[in-house]
């Protein structure tokens, strides 16, 4: 747990990490939706901030005064027990409030919390809501890239966001397979720095001798699984991706695009010729399987994947795994509106271990456990493989 006056600086320095992430934008960009996974950068800095008011200030500090009483509305996300807010696929409609109007509020909000931070000893409870709210804004900032790739990706001029985001470190070292031995492991978070509750109920699970690869797949592997027909066999498939990939025409990952008889790929950076060496990205959960069968391996599962984890290098990308998001043994949700936060989501989804390039400073740990439904790939989502 951390002191208030650590609180305070985490605060302050996940608050202005969010607007130098948008710092790069043009005020077009802070509106456009372009699918219903992607919400504008402007709803972001919005929603993050309501968090705070709602979750913190509303709550704790007495005589507090809303900036506006329609920030709820707008600005809630999935809070069922909160109130009334706009539909997830109308973000992107809302002209207003206009991207300056966000900007004060986030400005009022945070001076608000400052304030309240520095003027006396806050109890245990406020310092770990105010924590959440911080790691819930760093998770925002991982998707304001993921978002922003997708909206500048999908505008036909390519346009760059700049030229400092580097997401395709190459792995120089040579693959190998790691062993590990049958028996009974423990799993879970483990000591007093901050987790989300999904990761706690430390338990025993039993694993069978499994192998695990110290590198992720790269782009130059699955260009090979491409030219074998890997798009086309339907013997390497599940049903449903099968039938994902035949309605929506899949024929390769995320940002790809063949020019000439070259692949590129759109970064963040613009487009430039694919790095044959870099670390795949942006495919869903049913490519992963497929490449796996293809390469007459799996994926390990999150367990095997936590256990081994001290062993290879990870981080570069959200890893998918052979798990079904669920809870641990014991696990409970938080009460209030705040038990929304993960539970509920703890169906027909999958776990991704690691953590990405987009993933902010002091967010990452081997015991997360992120989900996401299998045909998503806005996320920079990669391979690594077990036997």
């Amino acid at each position: 747990m951390l002191t208030q006056p650590e609180l305070l600086d985490l605060f302050k320095s996940t608050r202005a990490q969010s607007e130098l992430i948008c710092s790069f934008l043009e005020i077009e960009d802070y509106v456009v939706q372009p699918i219903v996974d992607v919400s504008p950068p402007k709803w972001h800095l919005g929603h993050t901030t309501w968090f705070f008011e709602e979750f913190v200030l509303k709550p704790y500090k007495s005589n507090y005064l809303l900036f506006d009483e329609h920030s709820a509305y707008v600005f809630n996300s999935y809070y069922e027990s909160v109130g009334e807010k706009v539909i997830r696929t109308d973000r992107g409609n809302l002209s207003r409030p206009t991207v300056a109007w966000v900007y004060k509020y986030r400005n009022y909000v945070s001076k608000t919390l400052k304030q309240f931070l520095e003027s006396a000893e806050l109890s245990k409870e406020v310092l770990e809501v105010i924590e959440i709210g911080c790691h819930h804004e760093k998770q925002h900032q991982e998707l304001l890239y993921t978002d922003i790739k997708y909206i500048l990706g999908n505008n036909p001029l390519f346009p760059k966001y700049n030229d400092q985001f580097q997401e395709n470190p190459i792995q120089d070292f040579p693959q190998e397979w790691i062993s590990v031995e049958k028996g009974n492991y423990e799993i879970g978070h483990n000591n007093n720095d901050f987790c989300y509750d999904n990761e706690l109920g430390r338990h025993t699970v039993y694993l069978n001798d499994y192998q695990i690869s110290s590198k992720l797949v790269t782009n130059n592997e699955y260009i090979e699984f491409i030219a074998a027909g890997g798009y086309k066999d339907v013997l390497l498939w599940h049903a449903e991706g099968w039938d994902w990939v035949n309605t929506n025409q899949i024929s390769a990952p995320s940002y790809w695009h063949k020019i000439d008889g070259q692949w590129h790929q759109f970064t963040l950076q613009g487009l430039q010729k694919l790095n044959p060496d870099a670390p795949l990205s942006h495919i869903s959960y049913y490519e992963a399987f497929a490449f796996s069968q293809w390469k007459g391996v799996r994926l390990p599962t999150e367990q095997e994947w936590e256990i081994a984890s001290t062993k290879f290098d990870w981080g570069s990308r959200w890893e998918w795994t052979e798990s079904a998001y669920s809870p641990y043994p014991g696990y409970s949700k938080a009460p209030g509106a705040l038990g929304e936060y993960n539970g509920k989501f703890m169906v027909n989804q999958k776990v991704l271990r690691g953590g990405s390039v987009a993933t902010s400073e002091k967010h990452t740990r081997s015991t997360y456990r992120n989900f996401f439904h299998a045909p998503l790939r806005w996320q920079f989502t990669g391979i690594r493989l077990a036997k």
